[in-house]
């Protein structure tokens, strides 16, 4: 562990993960500054979200004064590795941790850590149930809306942390060891960061980096990307999961059951119409976290009961209400095309869908393609509503709505919904712009939906 009493450190951001590190920061007896360069920000507004912790506050455009004496920068995950503020301090030699690393050199008990393009916030949350059903003391942290600098001060020797890590904070860690790493897919996403999807798919395996044999790192069969790194470059030890058929060690679907071999004998885990999930990528979901399971050594009775009364996560193809026989799902964290495309998949009546939103740099092809038969009508909302529009007449669907708020989307979706139907929230796009972020968008949904 490196002691950072007394150093001086500037955290750069001053949201959820900004204001978690300096709280740990001054848990610990470091001198701190943070930075902000939003015009938005007053001094106030940061002195009440700091709420009694000490930092010296610098809002603004950025001085090369400001580095003097700092001894680290903690960069929060919204904050590029390419940012000119990230860049000064690397070239003078001052070391850059994101809040995964900062919060990982104090975190005393064992660590499981999960990425991966689609589905890290159920299976997180889903492994997370399952360890504290387990373990006294659990912690499920990370870009699951719950700092690890808020809680890592709490563990010790026997306590579990359930990590979900995004490629954003992986860029950062350097000493980053998990027990159990899981790199769930790799699809095309925040290119607009990454630029390449060699560089992005390099950061989703930073998660395996520091592992060695005696730590597991469980991957997807399925995804060439990640079978290549699992058979030729992983340095721990691999347990695979699949929903297309048995895999050499790890948790498959065989039918409708989900399975679990070690190598040499098979056992049934839980049969598929025993558990509150739907579509098949929940189904792969439950198979990646029973494997994280059983890696960190849960008893098998406490993962099938738990798999069992698992209900889907908050904006994740969650089932809103039933109104004139027409059921509302919210999938407003179904951010990029492959998200969106599971949940279209899942559905099984005639579907309204609602998409649209921030330029990530995606394509929509797919996110058309998986259309079929399921969607009847498309209603588009946001910046990238003319782009997702084209894409779909290219495929020659063109029953499309525009609207321009969400209560407006609600009132078109009830409008044009005949009872048997569905209406989706999957807008295969990021939500800034209009909301403040995929959760705001949900509840907005949600309440608009409710108050039908």
């Amino acid at each position: 562990m490196l002691d950072l009493k007394n150093k001086k450190i500037m955290v750069v951001g001053a949201g959820i993960s900004g204001i978690g590190a300096v709280h740990l920061l001054n848990q610990v007896g470091a001198d701190v500054v943070l930075y902000d360069g939003g015009s938005k920000l007053s001094e106030d507004d940061v002195i009440k979200k700091l709420n009694g912790d000490k930092a010296q506050i610098i809002l603004g455009e950025f001085s090369r004064e400001y580095m003097e004496g700092i001894d680290m920068l903690v960069i929060s995950p919204g904050v590029p590795i390419d940012n000119h503020v990230v860049v000064e301090f690397r070239k003078a030699g001052v070391p850059v941790w994101g809040e995964v690393e900062l919060a990982y050199n104090y975190d005393k008990g064992t660590v499981l850590a999960i990425t991966g393009t689609n589905g890290k916030t159920t299976t997180t949350a889903l492994t997370g149930q399952i360890v504290g059903a387990w373990a006294k003391k659990t912690f499920v942290v990370g870009n699951i809306g719950n700092s690890y600098t808020k809680e890592v001060l709490n563990s010790d020797e026997d306590s579990y942390t359930v990590a979900e890590i995004s490629s954003f904070q992986l860029e950062t860690v350097h000493k980053f060891a998990p027990k159990v790493s899981a790199v769930l897919n790799i699809t095309p996403d925040h290119l607009n960061r990454h630029h390449t999807m060699e560089c992005y798919e390099q950061t989703k395996e930073m998660i395996a980096a520091n592992q060695t044999k005696q730590d597991t790192c469980v991957l997807n069969y399925d995804d060439e990307r990640l079978r290549k790194f699992g058979e030729n470059k992983c340095k721990a030890s691999v347990v695979w999961f699949s929903s297309n058929g048995k895999v050499p060690v790890g948790a498959y679907v065989d039918g409708d059951m989900i399975k679990y071999t070690d190598g040499t004998s098979t056992q049934d885990i839980i049969n598929v119409h025993d558990m509150n999930l739907l579509g098949k990528h929940n189904y792969e979901n439950v198979c990646a976290a029973v494997a994280i399971s059983k890696a960190a050594g849960v008893p098998d009775d406490i993962i099938v009961n738990q798999v069992r009364v698992f209900k889907a996560v908050e904006h994740r193809i969650e089932y809103v209400a039933t109104k004139n026989d027409v059921m509302y799902y919210n999938d407003s964290k179904g951010t990029n095309p492959e998200a969106a495309v599971k949940a279209i998949e899942a559905m099984q009546r005639p579907t309204i869908l609602i998409g649209g939103g921030y330029d990530k740099g995606s394509e929509f092809d797919l996110y058309v393609k998986a259309f079929k038969d399921k969607v009847k009508l498309l209603v588009l909302i946001g910046q990238t509503s003319e782009k997702i529009a084209a894409t779909a007449k290219k495929y020659g669907f063109d029953s499309i709505i525009y609207a321009d708020s969400m209560e407006e989307v609600v009132k078109i979706c009830a409008q044009n919904a005949k009872p048997g139907d569905a209406v989706l929230l999957s807008p295969a796009c990021a939500s800034w712009g209009m909301f403040d972020n995929y959760e705001q968008r949900g509840r907005m949904f949600k309440d608009y939906v409710n108050a039908l």
